[in-house]
């Protein structure tokens, strides 16, 4: 790799870091640093909220698009969570919860994540604070599980 190329994948992994490089449209932030990720999180007195997701999945687009995106811009919940997104199908790096490297596909399988949408909930050193939703499950009630789960695990990081 040549000086120049480092530098620049250097670059967009720093970008990444920081949120500031989208997946694609208003796709949660790409997770580039699990540790400094979830720190940020807990800073803020809420959990890491991860979407495992894929390409050419049609329910993960809505779940991002009907309920992520509205999350993120929902006074009670904005300044208190984090939000990124891990592709199962990416070789994409990506430094865990113990600050080691690896690759997004690799992650996601380590977390058992088989199929996608999945929205988790993680505190401190990657300890999930709330189960996982799985699915993209009822149209009507999606809003319902995951404020839930947010308010389990914003009430379990509280309670630490």
């Amino acid at each position: 790799m040549t000086p120049t190329v480092a530098r620049l994948s250097l670059f967009a992994l720093l970008l990444l870091g920081n949120g500031l490089l989208q997946a694609k449209g208003n796709d949660p932030a790409i997770a580039s640093d699990l540790r400094s990720e979830v720190g940020l999180a807990s800073k803020q007195g809420g959990p890491l909220v991860i979407i495992y997701s894929r390409r050419d999945c049609k329910y993960c687009e809505t779940v991002k698009r009907d309920y992520l995106e509205p999350l993120a811009n929902n006074p009670r919940y904005r300044d208190r969570v984090v939000i990124r997104q891990i592709n199962q199908d990416s070789d994409a790096i990506l430094i865990d919860f113990q600050g080691n490297p690896t690759t997004h596909a690799r992650f996601a399988a380590s977390e058992k994540i088989k199929l996608v949408p999945v929205v988790a909930f993680y505190g401190p050193n990657g300890r999930t604070w709330a189960e996982p939703i799985v699915g993209a499950r009822l149209p009507d009630f999606y809003q319902s599980y995951l404020e839930d789960s947010l308010d389990r695990a914003i009430g379990g990081l509280h309670s630490k």
